[in-house]
């Protein structure tokens, strides 16, 4: 066992403070991973804040994950000391369920391990990755491609498979109109994603305050969904919308925007749930989808293919003091636009 110290909640809706928690020694096929950056996704302060149900104190938030190896078991092969490594939203699942057979380890269904707020395999907590070091199973470890800066690599392990998953699989791509709703740390990864496979984009957002941003980062269209004529400018025109934002929506608005055999696709989660005329599916075939992070190895892609197209996510870099104001930040949709810690100041 190692101590490391840590950020963690201590209760529900509590500040994240100060502490220390225990990393297991290295098993056979365990990499010791020095963490260096850590992402904050809205998906932290949903659990931090027991917004999804029950959750497990003290927890420590983070599965945006970057880092360097500094030790690995004997029986590891993917990996060695000094490699630069990352660990998304997962370090377990039960690998023999036909969806882990698949690589969709994210909807195991004999029960996958979060990286925090979760049980793991040994009955221990799992802690997520504000702190200083973590002990993840290789196959659960993903490797950074030299062609991303780490902290820009931190947000991809959640924030950037959470887009390219959908968009991979709603066949996002050149003669395909896609629009992005929300222009947050989701959705302007979308953004750079979609445009990157070659979709004409377009972003919903509630203003064009960030209407500058969206087009640099390769945006084709802008649109502010407070103004009525949005939707009706854009009714029936588009072939996938993917929605981000974790507020309820009127999904019949949403639905009208879309072409026969449409798809709307939810990776924000409100925490209450939504309404639904089915009148606005079943007239053009719609379809009205979720869609959660990805496997293993299309994290990987994902990952791969950023390098290639040279990105990873706009950042700001705080400071471990800084993160119960960035979660108060996050709520009110004050960051350009996803804040990393460096876990060095931790």
């Amino acid at each position: 066992m190692t101590t490391v110290a840590a950020y963690a909640a201590p209760a529900a809706k509590a500040p994240l403070e100060r502490t220390t928690i225990e990393r297991r020694a290295v098993r056979e096929f365990d990499v010791l991973i020095d963490i260096k950056f850590a992402g904050i996704c809205h998906s932290d302060i949903h659990q931090a804040q027991e917004g999804w149900g029950k959750a497990i104190f003290p927890m420590v938030p983070g599965h945006e994950i970057a880092g360097i190896v500094s030790e690995v078991g004997p029986g590891v092969t993917k990996f060695q000391v000094g490699d630069r490594v990352g660990v998304g939203c997962l370090v377990d699942s039960c690998r023999e369920c036909d969806n882990c057979k698949a690589g969709l380890e994210q909807y195991c269904t004999g029960g996958s391990v979060g990286t925090y707020n979760a049980i793991g395999k040994d009955g221990e907590p799992t802690y997520g990755g504000y702190s200083e070091k973590v002990v993840v199973d290789e196959n659960f470890v993903l490797g950074i491609p030299e062609g991303i800066a780490l902290d820009e690599a931190a947000p991809l392990l959640c924030a950037g498979i959470t887009l390219y998953s959908p968009l991979k699989h709603w066949n996002a791509g050149p003669g395909k109109k896609v629009a992005i709703v929300g222009m947050g740390g989701l959705g302007h990864m979308g953004v750079k994603i979609a445009h990157a496979l070659g979709a004409e984009v377009t972003v919903l957002s509630q203003s064009l305050r960030k209407q500058e941003d969206g087009l640099k980062l390769g945006a084709d269209h802008y649109y502010a969904t407070s103004d009525p004529k949005t939707f009706e400018e854009l009714r029936g025109t588009l072939d996938l919308i993917v929605s981000t934002v974790s507020a309820p929506l009127d999904l019949g608005s949403y639905l009208s925007l879309l072409k026969t055999d449409g798809a709307l696709v939810n990776v924000g989660a409100p925490e209450e749930p939504v309404s639904l005329n089915l009148f606005s599916v079943i007239s053009g075939r719609k379809t009205l989808a979720g869609s959660g992070i990805g496997g293993i190895q299309e994290t990987q892609e994902m990952l791969d293919f950023c390098a290639e197209h040279g990105f990873g996510a706009e950042i700001e870099l705080i400071s471990a003091e800084q993160i119960n104001e960035a979660y108060e930040r996050v709520l009110a949709s004050d960051v350009r636009y996803r804040f990393v810690i460096d876990t060095a100041t931790i």
